[in-house]
């Protein structure tokens, strides 16, 4: 019953910016870590950035210094703002959140993926 909802993702050229949005919806007691993860054609899902609860943030080497997770607890929302994008940034993105049903039962929910192509 749970559902993520996507969006920000579309063309922009090398140099540029995007912001990712993510928010979650539905029956929930509690969020635990937010993160978002990539895929393109061929090759494994990896994570892009992950925040804590606490705020603190992780990232992947190729994407430290350009891209920023952030989280609104009040509207159980994550953000990824994308700049100096680069055409190997090109992917879908994906939503990933961790929901507490009662402090001790908890699973991970996904979005249904947004689309970032980064071309001249």
């Amino acid at each position: 019953q749970v559902q993520l909802a996507e969006s920000g993702g579309g063309l922009v050229q090398p140099g540029g910016s995007l912001r990712l949005s993510c928010a979650v919806s539905g029956i929930i007691f509690q969020i635990g870590t937010m993160g978002w993860y990539r895929q393109v054609p061929g090759k494994e899902r990896e994570l892009v950035a992950a925040i804590s609860n606490a705020g603190a943030p992780t990232y992947v080497e190729s994407v430290k210094g350009r891209f920023t997770i952030s989280r609104e607890n009040a509207k159980k929302t994550v953000y990824l703002q994308m700049n100096s994008l680069k055409p190997e940034d090109t992917a879908v993105y994906y939503c990933n959140v961790w929901v507490f049903k009662n402090w001790s039962t908890s699973q991970d929910y996904w979005g249904q993926g947004t689309q970032v192509t980064v071309s001249s």
